[in-house]
């Protein structure tokens, strides 16, 4: 028997429930894994809730590593004591013992341990796609990133500096504007303290940044417009506090002839060779330490509901995991 978070209804984090659970041998194309690891995000929360909707009973998570501990019919590519680390569907990655496709799992380089891959397979990906294919990026733009001092922020600060793009944090407290300063931020502006569109017209002489990163949602949304100059992009690649509502198409005719995308990381990693070249750019930024993954929180599986708790109430930094082994 293997434990695993369970969930039968959506609600808050009450719902989940730490049961034995049953894992069968690996059926045909997939692997079991040994999870040593597994990663927390917000997207977990919508899961959880039901703003994103999923069958149940069910699980919970998108994001592990850990070892190869049997293989199933006709998997050439991976073997028995392999480590692994991946991101994405099925869901269900709050566990000890899980099958997955082998197709959605990637070696896991040795010099990257388990902890870090947990914490960054998502979250860094996900600034893959950002930076590199929905708006490709190049030294000398200046973009807008919400939530800097988050899982996703921090790593996109590093990553904007090892691309040579000034990136302008917006924060919630002084402790997370040093933290997104001293990983690459340039500039950082307390959302508490001042008006974030009116600090990036002042940081950028007027003109606005090319680009904003939104993953906040319905609360920043129309601020995140006014920071762009004309024919800038908002990219809105979340909702943690709530969806985007109805706007009218107008409103970016008169602010520039703006241009929203709402992507997702699925869509840029749905064939396997783009999802490997995404796992190369992030293993190496990662493995030669110009991007640092900082877990600042890690807690026993068991304490599942206590991590979505301090995750939506904004008292976490960096990335938080979940250890499946701890006693």
């Amino acid at each position: 028997m293997s434990k695993a978070i369970r969930m039968s209804r959506t609600g808050g984090p009450e719902v989940m429930e730490y049961l034995e659970v049953e894992v069968g041998p690996p059926a045909a194309g997939e692997v079991q894994i040994r999870q040593e690891a597994i990663g927390v995000n917000f997207i977990d929360v919508y899961f959880r809730t039901g703003l994103y909707p999923q069958p149940l009973p069910g699980g919970l998570g998108l994001e592990g590593a850990g070892v190869v501990v049997a293989v199933g019919e006709g998997v050439t590519t991976l073997k028995v004591g392999d480590r692994v680390a991946y991101a994405g569907h099925p869901i269900g990655a709050y566990a000890q013992l899980r099958n997955l496709p082998a197709a959605l799992l990637l070696a896991l380089p040795e010099k990257i341990g388990f902890d870090t891959a947990a914490a960054m397979m998502l979250q860094g990906l996900t600034v893959h796609y950002l930076m590199h294919r929905t708006v490709q990026l190049k030294a000398g733009d200046t973009v807008l990133f919400h939530a800097a001092a988050g899982g996703v922020g921090l790593i996109a600060c590093q990553w904007a500096r090892v691309l040579g793009v000034t990136l302008i944090g917006t924060v919630g407290s002084e402790e997370k504007a040093a933290l997104a300063i001293e990983n690459g931020a340039a500039h950082v502006i307390n959302y508490n303290r001042e008006p974030v569109a009116e600090r990036v017209r002042e940081l950028t002489d007027g003109r606005g940044v090319s680009v904003v990163y939104d993953s906040v949602g319905k609360d920043t949304f129309l601020a995140s417009l006014d920071c762009l100059a004309p024919l800038g992009m908002l990219v809105s690649f979340g909702n943690s506090s709530g969806p985007v509502p109805p706007f009218s198409l107008l409103e970016l005719a008169a602010r520039g002839s703006l241009f929203v995308t709402r992507p997702t990381l699925w869509h840029y990693v749905a064939e396997r060779a783009a999802l490997e070249a995404a796992a190369r750019a992030l293993f190496g930024v990662v493995g030669s330490g110009e991007v640092k993954i900082a877990i600042n929180q890690r807690y026993n599986l068991a304490d599942a509901a206590q991590a979505h708790r301090d995750l939506e109430s904004r008292q976490t930094s960096g990335s938080s995991i979940l250890l499946p082994h701890a006693s």
